[in-house]
């Protein structure tokens, strides 16, 4: 499994966009967490199977009915840890 950080831009606080990302992590099976930053962007660390990640990545960048996203900023990372659910923190 590979593991990526994930930055969110755009409208993504206060609209219910963690709860959207973690619908599609269940969707996707993919593990980690997903939190709000202080700069109005949200972070995500997801671990999963490259063709999973991607299906994921494109549900997120929907950005759903209230959420607007205008960019992510993906980076793969080597990770120890392993998760085994997701969840909104």
């Amino acid at each position: 499994m590979q593991t990526w950080e994930v930055i969110v831009h755009g409208k993504v606080q206060g609209v219910g966009f963690r709860w959207l990302v973690q619908r599609a992590a269940n969707q996707y099976a993919v593990h980690g967490y997903v939190r709000n930053l202080s700069d109005g962007t949200v972070y995500i660390v997801a671990q999963a199977e490259e063709h999973t990640f991607e299906g994921f990545q494109f549900a997120i960048a929907s950005g759903g009915n209230y959420a607007r996203v205008d960019k992510l900023d993906v980076t793969k990372i080597d990770s120890a840890k392993k998760y085994h659910d997701f969840e909104i923190k």
